[in-house]
């Protein structure tokens, strides 16, 4: 998160902090476009060929995609951090597209491009499309 941009609380006009964040959730996912289209390598057709950029471009959208969220979820109690599950549970009661558009996020994103480092190009443009779906969910309600 940028330290220049206040967290939520802090801030008298709560509204105007979510946008300001929003926007840098935006910059996230903008940055990993970048970083796939200019250090992803082309390997073989529908491939990516470096692994290292596929997984850092894949952790800067999934970063987006938290701090969108943190516009709309409260903040904990000083020392409790959040969880997966803590997005999830308030996805649940909010709205069912979104909640599964943050899991498929969560495993396309995280695990998949992440932690395993796939080069699959769909699989990557899949979970950049489900993080900005949720950036857009975030911006709108």
């Amino acid at each position: 998160m940028n330290p220049a941009i206040p967290c939520l609380p802090c801030l008298p006009d709560r509204q105007a902090a979510g946008r300001e964040h929003i926007e840098e959730a935006k910059r996230y996912l903008s940055n990993a476009r970048e970083i796939l289209k200019s250090k992803g390598g082309n390997g073989a057709p529908g491939y990516y060929s470096d692994a290292k950029y596929v997984k850092m471009a894949c952790h800067t959208a999934w970063c987006g995609v938290l701090v969108a969220m943190d516009t709309k979820i409260p903040q904990l109690p000083k020392g409790k951090r959040k969880t997966v599950d803590t997005y999830k549970q308030y996805l649940a009661t909010r709205n069912r597209k979104a909640l599964n558009d943050f899991v498929e996020a969560y495993n396309h994103l995280h695990l998949f491009g992440g932690y395993d480092g796939t080069l699959i190009r769909k699989t990557i443009h899949t979970g950049i499309q489900l993080a900005q779906n949720i950036i857009n969910w975030c911006e709108k309600n």
